[in-house]
Formats: C-alpha cells, sequence, structure tokens
C-alpha cells in the first residue's frame, strides 16, 4: 500500500470517528442518567444533584436518576461509578473530598484523574463554624481560647471530607487540638452537634444557617476569603482571629474514564445552562450557594490544582485516614 493511500485511510478512519462521536452526542441519552451521591442525604451534594436533576430532564428528555451510596468517605460510592460502563449513563457527583482523599487515603480503589474524566463544575459555598449552645464561647478566640484547656470535640461528615479538612485546617491554624468525631453522613453529623455530643462542627452554610437562625446551635464565623453574603453580620475565621484560615465546599460532577467525549461536551453544556439561569442564580443567592462553570478543560485543571491545594493542607495538619 502507497503512502498516500495509507494516508486516505487514516484520513478516513478520523472522519468516521468524529462522526460517530457526533452521531453518539446526538443520540445522547437514550436511558435514563444513574446520578451517584457518594455521600448521605440531606447534604450539599444530594440536594443540588436532585436540583440540578429538575432541571436537567427537559433538555436531555430522559430522567435524571439521583441515588445516594454514602460509606468510606465516599469511597464506596466514587467505586461504583470507576466500575461502571463509560457511556455517560452513570455519573459521580463529587466535591473536594475527592481531591482530598487523593493524598490523605492514597490506597485507594481508584485514583480520581485516571479513572475519571472530568464534566463540569456546579457550585461553592462557604462553611459554617458552630457551636453547641452549653459552649460558652461566643467568638472564635473565646473558642480557641477554650479549646487550649482540651477535652473539645468537632463532628464531621467522614474522613477527607471537606468539614473533616476544615476542622484540622483550623486546629492547625489556631493552634488547638480537638477531637475528630466522623459521622456516616453530613445529618449525622450535624444531628450531633445539634444534640450536644460534639461540641463544635464546620458545615456549608446552605444547610446550617437555617438551623443556627432556629438556635438549635449558635454560629461564630464564617469559612471564606471576605464575609458571607447570607450572614453579613458573622465575621471569617481569619477575620476573628486564626489568620490565613480559608476553605469553601464546592461540588461537581465526573464520569467513568474513556466516555466519549462528545457525551462529556454535551452535559458540560446542558449543566452550564442550568447553573447560568437567572432563577437558579436566585434561588441559590438566597442559599449562600455561589454558581461554577468551566469548561471540561478548565475544569479538569481546576481538580489537579485542587489535588495539590489539599496535599499541602494535609502535611500541614498531620491529618489521616485513621482519624
Amino acid at each position: 500500500m502507497t503512502t498516500m493511500a495509507r494516508c486516505a485511510l487514516l484520513a478516513c478512519a478520523t472522519a468516521i470517528g468524529i462522526q460517530s462521536q457526533g452521531l453518539s452526542a446526538q443520540a445522547y441519552p437514550a436511558k435514563p442518567i444513574r446520578v451517584i451521591v457518594p455521600f448521605g442525604t440531606g447534604g450539599p451534594a444530594d440536594i443540588y444533584a436532585r436540583f440540578l436533576g429538575q432541571h436537567m430532564q427537559g433538555p436531555l428528555g430522559q430522567p435524571w436518576v439521583v441515588e445516594a451510596r454514602p460509606g468510606a468517605g465516599s469511597i464506596i460510592g466514587t467505586e461504583l461509578v470507576a466500575k461502571s460502563p463509560a457511556d455517560g449513563y452513570t455519573l459521580l457527583v463529587m466535591s473536594n473530598t475527592h481531591t482530598v482523599n487523593e493524598s490523605l487515603v492514597p490506597k485507594k480503589p481508584f485514583v480520581l484523574m485516571k479513572d475519571f474524566i472530568a464534566v463540569a463544575p456546579i457550585n461553592y459555598s462557604d462553611l459554617l463554624l458552630v457551636v453547641h449552645p452549653s459552649v460558652p464561647a461566643k467568638t472564635v478566640k473565646e473558642l480557641v481560647a477554650i479549646a487550649k484547656k482540651g477535652g473539645m470535640s468537632y463532628s464531621s461528615s467522614g474522613t477527607g471530607t471537606p468539614y473533616h479538612m476544615a476542622g484540622e485546617l483550623f486546629k492547625a491554624l489556631a493552634g488547638v487540638d480537638i477531637l475528630h468525631v466522623p459521622h456516616k453522613s453530613s445529618g449525622d453529623a450535624r444531628t450531633s452537634v445539634m444534640s450536644g455530643q460534639t461540641d463544635m462542627m464546620l458545615d456549608a452554610i446552605t444547610t446550617m444557617l437555617p438551623i443556627a437562625q432556629a438556635g438549635r446551635v449558635r454560629a461564630l464565623a464564617t469559612s471564606g476569603r471576605t464575609r458571607s453574603s447570607v450572614a453579613p453580620d458573622l465575621p471569617t475565621i481569619a477575620e476573628a482571629g486564626v489568620k490565613g484560615y480559608e476553605t469553601t465546599i464546592w461540588i461537581g460532577i465526573m464520569a467513568p474514564a474513556g466516555t466519549p467525549r462528545a457525551i462529556v461536551e454535551r452535559l458540560n453544556a446542558e449543566i452550564t445552562k442550568v447553573v447560568n439561569r437567572a432563577d437558579v442564580k436566585a434561588v441559590w443567592a438566597k442559599q449562600g450557594a455561589v454558581p461554577l462553570t468551566m469548561s471540561v478543560a478548565d475544569y479538569e485543571k481546576y481538580l489537579y490544582a485542587d489535588i495539590a491545594k489539599w496535599a499541602k493542607v494535609v502535611k500541614i495538619s498531620g491529618a489521616r485516614a485513621d482519624r
């Protein structure tokens, strides 16, 4: 076969491949899309996955079926998706739990950026630092002073979750030792601090603020770089005395590695349209959630940067997967 003939065949094969990718995107989806949330129900990942699904069914023409598969700090549900067919019909709702676990839990049955492909981010929100009403602290400085005497505990939704790492970062920067009490879900962690079984928690402002406003816990500060628009009277943790403190919780979507690029781009486009809707932004603004939109390529870069960021925090804090 001549060189010219080989080139012609290669060009033909490439054209066929591109055409088939386009056809697969046009035909997709032909059945319901299964969306796995590897966290307990009632947390931001679960809430916003379902919220997103309400708006995705129309443009996709198929149900967006959200299924909670919590356990092992998100690893159980995440492994399920990693082992699923790469056809766009099983997606993962992920958060910075996943980027944290790349350094905190290196011995996992998957590698995030090898076994998954980035699809699209959804939103992010500040965390709210709260204490049980029995804790006498009214400010962050008072909380640090009490914590330095020992005997305090904080709840989280499990090892590696943003709530866990937010607590470890607080301990490291404030110079205190507070016992980490992990729970199976964020709902269980909230119940723990509301009942006084644990003393404090750093939780998503979108879910914890109404609880604080009802007097079930006392809010001391927020975790972002600037004050939250939904709690402007509360200082940031850094502003309140823990210099350098800043963290948020964000959520997004990934798919098994090998999912056709055309399908990934289609999902990214449709999710971006929903996140950019004025009515969606208005609802989220009242809750303290900030929309996140990126191209597939930019989201991939964001994930790599977040993995590097949390690797530093894990090292600084001395956090371990076994506590």
